[in-house]
């Protein structure tokens, strides 16, 4: 086949009659590029030479081949083009033209992308060994010489074609396999993204039945005490006003009572009493604000987003801490001037759990002459987007682990002690807020996680 339409004629083609024809037509397929990776045994040759009649010979030579199709173009400063339009899978070139060198063209074949892994078949009247050299150095698969003999033509091109349609279809494969290969890594990626969203959710979920509950029940008896002191310290103090009474209206000693108070030691706990009535009230406040902290530091009541002050949730989630702080690591508090902040207040307090518990473990796990710090700065920027600062004065984190630190289920962590899944939530929930948090370090100066989030959400 030479070309799209025309049946080769019986009388000698012209150019253009030569150009435009086919070879067995009626028993081939159209083209199609996804052919060439179903089907290794399509034979499509592509004859670039300036001489007419070597044109005619080789389609004389091939026109009994039904599995070859064939086309010829006299004008090399067509051929890539053509060779782009046709796809062969195996080309004719001429060594020798008027206009174009063949081996110029050969170059330039080898250096178009759509053309440089076609095999290509250097045709020459000259049997010189440098020639030779010469065309295989500039990148041609085969030299031969016109016209050459019809068996040793037809298998050389059927030999080509096959090793190219093979290359084409392993390349295909390949590329499939690495398609596929990526798809898996997503697939996988976007498996342990799911898994670590549920571990999220059940882990919130439970931590927020269990604050609920604790909360509940300590709130319930301490409102109780609290509510009752009021009453209590006006009865007290109703009786103590009244042994002051008795003592001034009944000045004369009597030595039973005398007797009894010096043994209760009266004058100690007329003394004492309001001290341990208002030490009994701060215990009741105090527990009070833990229940507050704790219920402010779930935000049950806050599944929606809100707009609440971000320096309550860091205080919620230290008191929550602090008995693992002791005095053995010291908190310094930067807090700027911040707006109220729209975000998931139980989300973001996760965050801030995470990263504070993770500073807690390397400080306490570590044994050095200064004092353990962890300093909280917030502040606003000129963005429009609130920055919250954690850092403490640890070791510091290598930078091989900086790159996988908020990887689902990456962790340094000895068993048992470490899930890896804390800083990819906290990366998650970050995200969640249109925010970024990253992590710098160095071990002169420890490990600092900064977040950077919106003041309001953009839906």
């Amino acid at each position: 086949m030479i070309s799209t339409s025309t049946a080769f004629p019986l009388t000698p083609p012209t150019a253009e009659t030569l150009s435009t024809c086919w070879l067995n037509q009626e028993n081939q397929p159209p083209y199609h590029p996804s052919t060439v990776q179903l089907n290794t045994d399509l034979v499509t040759v592509l004859l670039i030479d300036d001489q007419l009649i070597i044109g005619e010979a080789v389609c004389r030579l091939l026109a009994n081949e039904k599995d070859i199709s064939f086309h010829y173009i006299d004008d090399p400063a067509q051929a890539i083009q053509k060779a782009i339009s046709i796809a062969p899978t195996v080309i004719l070139l001429d060594m020798i033209m008027p206009e174009i060198d063949g081996l110029m063209l050969l170059r330039w074949f080898r250096s178009h992308p759509a053309t440089h892994e076609i095999p290509i078949v250097m045709l020459s009247s000259k049997e010189e060994a440098q020639i030779k050299a010469d065309a295989f150095a500039a990148g041609a698969n085969d030299y031969l010489i016109k016209l050459p003999d019809v068996v040793e033509l037809i298998a050389r091109i059927r030999y080509h074609s096959k090793a190219y349609n093979n290359l084409k279809a392993l390349s295909a494969a390949n590329a499939t396999s690495r398609l596929q290969a990526r798809q898996l890594e997503q697939t996988l990626e976007e498996l342990k993204t799911t898994q670590v969203q549920l571990i999220q959710t059940e882990k919130m979920s439970s931590l927020g039945k269990m604050v609920a509950g604790l909360a509940h029940e300590i709130n319930n008896p301490i409102n109780f005490i609290h509510g009752n002191f009021i009453h209590l310290h006006n009865y007290i103090q109703g009786l103590l006003q009244l042994i002051k009474i008795y003592q001034q209206e009944y000045p004369s000693e009597n030595s039973v009572i005398e007797n009894y108070t010096d043994e209760v030691n009266l004058n100690f706990i007329i003394e004492d009493l309001p001290k341990i009535l208002a030490s009994m009230k701060m215990g009741t406040d105090r527990i009070r604000e833990i229940v507050l902290s704790l219920r402010n530091f779930s935000r049950l009541d806050q599944a929606d987003k809100k707009a609440v002050n971000i320096h309550e949730g860091i205080d919620s989630t230290l008191l929550i801490l602090n008995h693992r702080l002791k005095q053995e690591i010291e908190v310094i508090k930067e807090y700027g001037d911040l707006p109220l902040i729209e975000c998931y207040p139980a989300q973001l307090n996760q965050v801030f759990m995470n990263i504070l518990s993770n500073a807690i473990d390397v400080l306490l796990e570590q044994e050095q002459q200064q004092q353990k710090q962890i300093v909280i700065k917030t502040e606003k920027n000129d963005y429009g987007k609130i920055k919250i600062t954690i850092r403490d004065n640890g070791p510091g984190i290598s930078p091989e682990l900086q790159r996988k630190i908020f990887d689902p289920f990456f962790t340094t962590k000895p068993v048992n002690q470490g899930t890896g899944i804390g800083l990819a939530i906290s990366y998650q929930i970050i995200e969640k807020h249109q925010g970024n948090i990253y992590v710098c370090s160095d071990p002169s100066y420890g490990t600092e996680f900064v977040i950077e989030i919106p003041t309001e959400q953009i839906t």
